[in-house]
């Protein structure tokens, strides 16, 4: 049996009563089939009685796996509330099985920190995370995961209710916690990871010749900062505007490829440029012998790259799936495309109204090949096949 997936919006702040309603939709969509895996996500100002309001959601949905978190906003029924709102996103899924997690973070004294409560991985299909900014070191956990488990998707993002440490929400099974992250673990499911960067590779592929840690000292030989300046006066004059906007660095991180398309790149910020040197620092340890190119950003070239990504996997599925998951950047919406509810049309375009639902993220969780990494700007969908 395929998986049934339904999903149930309250568009308004009425705390427990914007969880009965969103839960009570979401059942409603299900039409009698259990609830395997139940998300929740919740604007600050629904989070009053929080406890109450998730109790709500377990009398309809039952006592199954839950995960969630506090939201400055959230997405679901084909909008985007950017601020405000409860969604509740439910899978019935008979052929599969289903773990969640409380993981935690404690610092060991030496100036370490130790996890406690990390899933395990193996045989799992995919698995998704949940974390709070301000207390849980996910890119560590993010890579030591993809030593240990190869292959196995992490999607997700950070909480984004809170405004310091110590305000964090996040929803699991057993309750309600302030800070670590929550996690599910699918094994018997088929979930396939879509993660748009929302940036367009512009100019020539150049080899990193020389590097250290997070530092390009040279690109094909030649001091990177000169290499990149040339590379910008190849440009055509819509790239250059473009590159007005702020200019971003493409890493390839699968290299056993015959050519890198757009997604094959894991774009990150240039953080600082020493002129004497001409080297140049971004936001990802490199290694030499590793590709790069130029990257822009601006609303056209994010929606034209999410609608390739949700395109290229509607063509890979052959019909329109059960449902998605959306992780997306609250560094989107109308701040980037000057319309609203942007990324839940160009899905609902894309998958011809399939249920969808999630929140917008202080930072997304998602694939770039083998790897989980955490990006920013990003939309990060979870699909599930019919």
């Amino acid at each position: 049996m395929a998986a049934r997936i339904a999903t149930g919006l309250a568009p308004y702040d009425g705390g427990v009563d914007a969880f009965a309603e969103a839960a009570a939709r979401a059942e409603l969509g299900l039409g009698g089939a259990p609830a395997d895996l139940v998300m929740v996500f919740a604007a600050a100002s629904n989070l009053d009685h929080v406890e109450d309001g998730l109790d709500v959601v377990r009398d309809r949905l039952g006592e199954g796996p839950l995960l969630g978190c506090g939201a400055q906003g959230v997405v679901g029924a084909g909008r985007e509330l950017e601020e405000g709102g409860v969604v509740v996103w439910a899978a019935s899924l008979p052929q599969g099985a289903v773990e969640t997690f409380h993981l935690e973070a404690a610092p060991t004294g030496d100036g370490h920190v130790a996890i406690s409560g990390v899933p395990e991985l193996h045989s799992a299909d995919a698995a998704f995370m949940l974390a709070d900014p301000y207390s849980f070191p996910v890119e560590p956990l993010l890579a030591q995961l993809g030593e240990d488990y190869p292959g196995v998707p992490i999607m997700g993002g950070l909480a984004s209710s809170a405004t310091g440490p110590g305000e964090g929400v996040l929803f699991h099974r057993e309750g309600v916690a302030d800070e670590g992250a929550v996690a599910a673990v699918l094994r018997g499911v088929d979930v396939h990871p879509c993660v748009s960067q929302g940036a367009t590779p512009v100019g020539p592929e150049m080899m990193i010749t020389a590097c250290e840690g997070n530092v390009v000292e040279e690109l094909a030989s030649r001091p990177a900062l000169v290499r990149l300046r040339e590379a910008i006066q190849e440009l055509g004059e819509g790239e250059r505007s473009m590159a007005t906007n702020g200019l971003l660095l493409g890493i390839v991180i699968d290299p056993h490829q015959e050519e890198y398309e757009r997604g094959d790149f894991l774009v990150r910020g240039i953080l600082d440029i020493d002129q004497d040197s001409g080297a140049v620092t971004v936001g990802e340890h490199v290694r030499v012998g590793q590709v790069v190119r130029l990257h822009v950003r601006d609303g056209r070239s994010a929606d034209l790259d999410l609608r390739r990504v949700l395109d290229r996997e509607q063509t890979v599925l052959g019909a329109p799936p059960a449902g998605a998951l959306v992780f997306t950047c609250n560094g989107r919406g109308r701040g980037m495309f000057g319309i609203p509810d942007h990324d839940a049309i160009a899905l609902d375009d894309a998958f011809a109204g399939a249920p969808a639902a999630g929140f917008f993220c202080a930072g997304e969780i998602g694939p770039v090949g083998p790897r989980n990494f955490l990006h920013g700007f990003t939309a990060t969908v979870a699909v599930f096949p019919g």
